[in-house]
């Protein structure tokens, strides 16, 4: 790592706040400002520094002005403060600042899987790309898109509040492997169990049809 790089990574989330020009406001160290102005708070007094530079691809990888940020503890840092308002907007919010990022598909990555016992004593556990354990259970529920263009799933655990893990394709396999069918009253479901929760993965058509 450069000399430079070193200078610009932050320590921890409030320097990450307070370095460069945000949106709303320039707070380079060459010109401090005397205080937040009251319009630039939030409800709860926070400073309001705008839409910062930071984006999260469909892969799960965090970047900062285009670069990936390489370093896995300060991801896992800023993984603990991202939220998701009621519109749909991501915020990365420390007891002082909030600031807007953009993810472009979810917040993590489930990138392993782990079970335990079989049939509706079926447990899943699962893994994040930031090292978060989440078993899948009436609280932490999978839920499964299908992409309109593609056709394909896109499965997804809920790991807290209202943030999302999308499953890697190897994970996503693992757990279709381990689903079965299920009689209802709407027709034969194919899905798995956990946390003694049966999650719908889609439903087999009747071929006698």
């Amino acid at each position: 790592m450069s000399a430079s790089s070193k200078e610009t990574t932050p320590k921890n989330i409030t320097s990450f706040f307070g370095q460069g020009k945000t949106e709303n406001y320039d707070n380079s160290v060459d010109s401090p400002p005397p205080g937040p102005p009251r319009e630039k708070l939030d409800e709860e007094g926070r400073f309001l520094c705008g839409d910062i530079d930071i984006r999260i691809d469909p892969e799960g990888l965090w970047f900062y002005h285009g670069t990936p940020i390489g370093r896995k503890e300060l991801v896992k840092l800023f993984s603990t403060v991202i939220h998701k308002d009621g519109e749909g907007k991501y915020w990365l919010i420390t007891p002082a600042e909030k600031g807007g990022i953009v993810v472009e598909d979810a917040p993590f990555m489930a990138v392993e899987m782990t079970v335990h016992g079989a049939g509706d004593s079926q447990s899943l556990e699962f893994r994040t790309n930031v090292d978060e354990i989440v078993l899948a259970d009436s609280d932490h529920s999978l839920r499964f898109e299908e992409d309109s263009e593609t056709g394909e799933p896109s499965p997804y655990i809920l790991v807290r509040d209202n943030l999302e893990a999308k499953l890697t394709r190897s994970v996503f396999y693992q757990l279709v492997d381990l689903g079965e069918e299920r009689e209802t009253p709407e027709g034969t479901k194919y899905g798995v169990w956990s946390g003694g929760t049966f999650f719908e993965i889609g439903r087999l058509e009747d071929e006698t049809k």
